[in-house]
């Protein structure tokens, strides 16, 4: 584990729609929650959908488009293996269209 981030997100928005290369990642939800859609890269099948609460934590292997939907404000902490350095992060992301409704 290269990097731990403390993301506060609000009511109404969405993150990620992307999938990382090499990188993985835990989150642990601190409070509020998270609508998390999650398929293998290149399938054309619809996203599966869990809803992950306070007290909760997932995890998001390398090459998992995935994305993330905030019903309300919402703090979580991010764990990630790779260093969280700008530069690191966007050689590492892909950035993908919406997998979210």
């Amino acid at each position: 584990m290269e990097s731990c981030v403390l993301i506060k997100s609000v009511k109404g928005t969405v993150r990620a729609n992307h999938y990382h290369q090499t990188d993985w990642h835990f989150c642990y939800v601190l409070s509020g929650s998270i609508e998390y859609y999650h398929r293998p890269h290149g399938s054309e099948v619809a996203p599966q959908k869990v809803t992950i609460k306070t007290g909760q934590m997932f995890f998001t292997p390398p090459m998992v488009d995935h994305a993330m939907v905030f019903p309300e404000d919402t703090e979580f902490l991010t764990f990630g293996r790779n260093s969280r350095a700008q530069e690191v992060y966007e050689a590492d992301v892909v950035r993908i269209p919406p997998i979210n409704p």
